[in-house]
């Protein structure tokens, strides 16, 4: 199965987690959360042994 059709459902739930936490908790909270789940998914990357480049994600491609 395609990973890239995973993306759509994980940032809807990354986008409702940070929509809860800035609801629940402010605007202080939200950015704790905004910037650990960045940290957490580098980590996850990083022991997954997946190429750090985030150009395929971005949706950008290199041009040969």
């Amino acid at each position: 199965m395609d990973e890239t059709r995973w993306w759509p459902m994980i940032g809807l739930l990354w986008g409702t987690a940070l929509g809860f936490a800035g609801s629940f908790g402010g605007f202080t909270v939200f950015l704790i959360v905004l910037v650990l789940s960045v940290l957490g998914f580098l980590a996850g990357r990083a022991m997954s042994g997946s190429s750090m480049d985030m150009s395929g994600m971005l949706g950008r491609r290199r041009s040969s």
